[in-house]
């Protein structure tokens, strides 16, 4: 059937591990190079609807629905919600009890929807079995007969029939065995040859076997969904494979040739922005009366396919629900059953109970329920906000930073030896030596610098400078983002909304909510209120609650529902789309939440109208132009006061900087750390060497001596410390020797040469 469909690309739906083996055997057939062929798992229910927005959302038009018959009605009825049940998808269902299902709500939407079938219902054998045992099986149609009762039936009338063969073989009594031994048959093998060899025709058709014991030369109706019920379109058999019955394809052409100086009469409603009276000081008749988003598409439709047109308001706005008091139609749908107008156009959602009664083209317009309610408040904001730009571990980071810059920048202050200086520069020869970064004085340093402020400690040695350039380049960047992000933080405002989706709406006991009275939003919810449906119990526990409160919270229209939703604590379900085309105009409403299905308008007309095939391709055609788009746009956001309510799209909520955004700079302190860290390691070591030459002292003995003085870690001065016969030097080379970068020729070496 893939093949002789021409299909490149499909999904399939698998149930369970079985589907999966068999689609496996199904893949090993077609290249992947040729074919897209795309797995999708139904999972455990009882909703599948993600996973059928994943193939919608992947515009894939070929699906496989390979499930048990005990889902496969509710998947079904879920793909039709989600809208991969239209017209220009194509599906096949694997399942040999397609036709034990209703598939009435499936007939005129227009989907070229396949199935196979074991059991043919119309078969006189089939009949005639199930018309004897109708009471005791509880069937009232031979199309009501599932695959795996059948065989079971036809696997005891073969044993029946082989058994019965097998007596007259056997000439001695039939000796008696245990259920539960482990002695097989004497006959069993016999018995075995004989439901082999033997054929008959059963419930599922020519019952024969081949050497193997496999069935054979049995054979799958292929049906089709047609607007009359299920359709065989061919047959498929282990010999011949597929063979096609010759269909009698209608043409369109005659249908919309008779579109052609057709008047009709179209059923509209006073409903902004679908159709509206015009504003106009001039008096005005006929369809020249009214405007709107619809009005428009009608207009466009009449000039594609050449038809006239005559508007009438409904005047009660009720776009059509089934009364069971008075067992039948109300509203615009009842109007067009009964042959009072022609076609129905306004925000009229296409749900599976009107496609019973009316036929619909395809959808104009996709939409779903959501919620209308006030504009959250401003929070004001918090007293510690001046913290929002950065996160708290990047607070925590920067404090730990400030605290092991300064530890680390006193550590390197005391092991420089370019940090000791004579504190009263007139003695050449001074007793002691001090040093500019004591703890405090490391602190003050440091806080400065990140608070913009500097101070008047300036290092001098070339490690204690390369510490400090690190720290100044992260504080650099430092106060730039927080000055960055701080200023966003002050723009945008936080808003909060006492519900953010249906769940916790219906948890607010303070807070009123309804639907349309009569509409498809509460009919949404009334079909979940079944107790088949118990795993959506708050839909359930939100429709008892309208229901018992409708007075209250069931408004006629939209526009008394704007006003309940403007000044009361109230919160009204309805069509997204209108809820785009209100926040547009009342600045004080907006939408709260994302969608609760997935629906469409489409235009409504009598059942099996000659005329839904052209309509339909011209909407088609209205969408891929873009025509519907543009219309839209101008009757949502440019006319009767839209874009009034336009927010700035800037208006986004600022992020706080986490370790993520800042991380590098962090990196490049940890660099000029280490790096100052080891260049004063070479001063003290360069300094010591001075020393040891200059002063005639072993290099290790000078070297204990300064670390035991840095460790000491007091804010005490530096002595001098001079050897016996050493000479008088000036103030300068006494208290910085041949540190570098002041000297990178020992001391000693430098005298000697000027004595010379």
């Amino acid at each position: 059937m893939i093949t002789d469909f021409e299909w490149k690309v499909f999904a399939i739906l698998y149930e369970g591990t079985d589907s999966l083996f068999r689609t496996h055997r199904l893949l090993e057939r077609w290249d992947a190079k040729s074919h897209g062929i795309f797995l999708y798992h139904l999972g455990t229910g009882p909703s599948y609807r993600k996973v059928m927005r994943e193939i919608k959302d992947e515009e894939i038009e070929n699906v496989i629905i390979d499930c048990s018959i005990d889902i496969l009605e509710e998947v079904l009825r879920q793909a039709q919600q989600v809208g991969i049940m239209s017209e220009k998808n194509k599906i096949i269902v694997t399942s040999l009890d397609l036709q034990t299902i209703d598939l009435e709500p499936y007939q005129f939407s227009g989907v070229n929807f396949t199935g196979v079938r074991l059991i043919d219902p119309e078969n006189p054998l089939v009949a005639s079995i199930v018309e004897m045992h109708k009471y005791e099986w509880g069937l009232n149609d031979p199309s009501q007969l599932r695959v795996e009762p059948a065989l079971m039936y036809d696997a005891v009338q073969l044993f029946a029939r082989a058994f019965s063969r097998l007596r007259y073989t056997i000439k001695a009594n039939v000796k008696p065995l245990l259920c539960n031994g482990s002695i097989s048959w004497e006959h069993g093998f016999s018995l075995n040859n004989f439901m082999r060899v033997t054929e008959m025709e059963g419930l599922t058709g020519l019952i024969k076997f081949d050497t193997a014991g496999f069935r054979s030369d049995f054979q799958l109706d292929i049906v089709k969904v047609t607007e009359v019920g299920l359709k065989k379109i061919g047959m498929w058999n282990s010999t011949s494979n597929v063979e096609w019955l010759m269909e009698a394809h209608v043409s369109s052409s005659d249908a919309e040739l008779s579109l052609q100086n057709k008047t009709f009469i179209i059923l509209i409603a006073l409903n902004q922005p679908y159709g509206m009276l015009k504003r106009s000081a001039d008096m005005m008749s006929g369809n020249d009366r009214y405007e709107g988003f619809c009005i428009d598409i009608i207009q466009e439709l009449s000039k594609m396919l050449g038809f006239n047109y005559t508007f009438e308001v409904q005047t009660d706005n009720v776009y059509g629900s089934y009364s069971r008091k008075a067992r039948k139609w109300t509203g615009m749908l009842g109007k067009i059953m009964a042959d009072v107008a022609d076609l129905a156009i306004t925000d009229l959602t296409i749900t599976a109970e009107r496609e019973g009664a009316v036929d619909f083209t395809m959808p104009f317009m996709n939409l779903g329920i959501s919620i209308l309610y006030r504009k959250p408040t401003k929070t004001p904001p918090s007293l510690f906000s001046f913290l929002s730009p950065f996160s708290a571990e990047v607070w925590w980071y920067l404090i730990g930073s400030y605290i092991f810059v300064s530890v680390v920048l006193f550590i390197i202050g005391r092991i420089c030896p370019a940090e000791w200086n004579n504190p009263y520069p007139c003695i050449e020869e001074p007793e002691e030596l001090e040093n500019q970064f004591t703890f405090k004085n490391s602190l003050w340093f440091t806080i400065g610098s990140i608070m913009q402020q500097g101070s008047e400690i300036a290092p001098i040695g070339l490690s204690t400078r390369m510490m400090a350039a690190s720290w100044w380049f992260f504080c650099l960047i430092m106060v730039s983002s927080y000055t960055a992000n701080l200023a966003a933080f002050l723009t945008v405002e936080t808003v909060v909304s006492p519900f953010s989706n249906v769940e916790e709406l219906a948890k607010k006991k303070t807070i009123k909510y309804g639907a349309k009275l009569g509409g498809s939003t509460l009919m949404f919810f009334k079909n979940y209120a079944r107790p088949k449906d118990s795993n959506y119990s708050t839909y359930k526990e939100m429709y008892e609650y309208m229901q018992e409160n409708a007075v209250d919270v069931l408004p006629p229209d939209n526009d008394v529902a704007l006003t309940k939703v403007l000044r009361e604590d109230y919160a009204f379900l309805m069509e997204s789309s209108s809820i785009e085309y209100i926040i547009e105009r009342h600045c004080n409403v907006t939408q709260i939440g994302g969608l609760l299905d997935a629906k469409g308008y489409g235009i409504a007309m009598k059942k099996h109208s000659p005329y839904r095939h052209p309509l339909n391709t011209a909407v088609l055609k209205l969408q891929q132009s873009g025509l519907i788009t543009e219309l839209k746009k101008k009757w949502w956001t440019q006319k009767r006061g839209g874009g009034t309510c336009r927010e700035d799209g800037g208006q986004n909520q600022a992020e706080e900087l986490d370790l993520d955004n800042v991380g590098g700079v962090f990196l490049v302190l940890s660099v000029g750390v280490a790096a100052s860290f080891f260049y004063t390691v070479f001063e003290l070591l360069w300094e010591v060497g001075c020393t040891s030459l200059r002063e005639n002292v072993s290099f290790k003995e000078e070297l204990m001596a300064e670390l035991k003085f840095i460790i000491k870690c007091d804010n005490s001065p530096k002595p001098v410390r001079k050897r016996k016969g050493s000479s008088n030097r000036s103030g300068e080379d006494s208290t910085r020797g041949c540190t570098p970068p002041y000297g990178f020729i020992p001391a000693i070496i430098t005298s000697n040469s000027n004595d010379k």
